[in-house]
């Protein structure tokens, strides 16, 4: 779920056939849906997330479990020590944090077969898919 327009839940959801994008809204059938929370590397993004995490933790979404949060990438790069702090610790709310690095090829529209994409974003998607499909997707606490 993109927590904000431009997130990148789209362009990681062409990457899973066994995943849809949620259109930047929680579930509508709450029961048994696996959610990933997806923002982009900066301010904005992360305080989104920050939101999202926040209302799931507060136990108003009951049925829905959070696999964790994906943080995109939004420039090429390494990220400055300030948004590095804050994404550790809006992901400290939820299961899992990963990154995703910058795909050049995304900014120009293309799409990018799973078996071309740099090695660590491949072994991202595997986590991801490993974390919602397993026990370790985590209802908020009580």
């Amino acid at each position: 779920m993109g927590v904000h327009g431009g997130a990148g839940e789209s362009s990681l959801a062409r990457l899973d056939k066994h995943t849809r994008a949620a259109e930047h809204h929680w579930p509508q059938t709450a029961a048994g849906s696996t959610v990933v929370l997806v923002a982009r590397s900066n301010m904005h993004g992360l305080r989104a997330a920050q939101r999202a995490a926040t209302e799931w933790a507060s136990g108003s979404l009951p049925g829905i479990r959070v696999a964790g949060l994906v943080v995109m990438a939004d420039a090429p790069g390494r990220l400055p020590k300030e948004i590095r702090e804050f994404a550790r610790v809006v992901g400290g709310g939820v299961p899992h944090l990963w990154n995703v690095p910058w795909v050049e090829e995304w900014r120009l529209g293309h799409e990018v077969p799973q078996e071309l994409l740099p090695k660590d974003m491949r072994l991202v998607l595997e986590q991801v898919r490993i974390a919602a499909t397993t026990t370790t997707a985590g209802f908020p606490a009580k």
